[in-house]
């Protein structure tokens, strides 16, 4: 079907009192998954590229979004295309004509009022070419992600929201980028305030060290897009050293990545439906 928009697919989900699981891709067999997993699931998904994953393809955004954009259009549920914590303004400048609908710009590592001035450049270059932006505010990854400082503050965000004219805010309740292990305790009080707090959606980063209770209490409670990444490279590195270990003399790619792309559709497939259930 034709290729969706993030801002259709997070506001929808927002509405419906569920939520819209995003993706981090680096390769074709990324792709391949979350599609398959998400057409498995009959729910829609974002696809998101990371700066991260430009860089590891030697720098070039037009060869995997151009994958990711066939895959979606090919696809039998709604797929949005999102650049995923972007600093360059070069890329920035990229997404609309690679197809992307979203971007998330990161100036988090900032004092706030950085954050906040280079957020709101951002914001008007993204909107001046169509693009839907999400920002965040907090500090989601590191050794200070459980301090209570760096939770997002609901005042501090509802001003930030409304001087950068951002469209979603990535929180930071509890969450940790690249957890391996699914262990993370979220604050839904703070959730709550926050939602209360804020007219724009609210994304959940880190996801794959949300276990399954707290990932769904957290849609209950406001969160309308939930990030992905580290479960689907864990789900694909698994594969691939069973895979090895079982098949020490195997050659042929297609062999192992092909148990790595099986994988990662699973692991799409359980979060898809997990964050699409209906809150109690």
């Amino acid at each position: 079907m034709p290729l969706t928009t993030t801002a259709e697919l997070v506001l929808g989900a927002r509405a419906a009192g569920t939520a819209v699981a995003a993706f981090n891709i680096i390769t074709l067999e990324h792709v391949e998954a979350v599609v398959a997993g998400a057409e498995s699931a009959g729910a829609p998904v974002v696809l998101q590229v990371s700066e991260n994953a430009v860089a590891y393809r030697l720098g070039r955004l037009l060869p995997l979004a151009r994958a990711a954009a066939v895959a979606a259009e090919r696809a039998d549920v709604p797929v949005a295309l999102h650049l995923d914590h972007v600093q360059s303004d070069l890329l920035l400048h990229q997404a609309a004509d690679a197809g992307f609908s979203s971007v998330m710009y990161d100036g988090s590592r900032l004092p706030y009022l950085d954050n906040l001035a280079a957020t709101r450049t951002a914001v008007d270059r993204a909107h001046a070419r169509g693009l839907w932006i999400e920002a965040e505010l907090g500090e989601i990854g590191g050794k200070g992600a459980h301090a209570p400082g760096a939770r997002t503050d609901p005042v501090e965000a509802r001003a930030f929201v409304a001087d950068s004219g951002v469209d979603a805010l990535a929180v930071a309740i509890g969450s940790v980028h690249a957890m391996t292990t699914r262990t993370a305790a979220l604050d839904h009080q703070l959730l709550r305030r926050l939602r209360a707090a804020l007219d724009v959606p609210l994304v959940l980063h880190g996801s794959s060290g949300v276990p399954d209770d707290e990932l769904t209490a957290a849609v209950a409670g406001g969160i309308a897009k939930v990030n992905v990444g580290t479960a689907l490279n864990q789900a694909m590195t698994a594969a691939i050293r069973a895979h090895l270990t079982a098949h020490p003399d195997a050659v042929d790619t297609r062999t192992y990545l092909g148990a790595g792309r099986e994988a990662m559709a699973r692991t799409v497939e359980r979060i898809v439906t997990r964050v699409g259930l209906s809150p109690a």
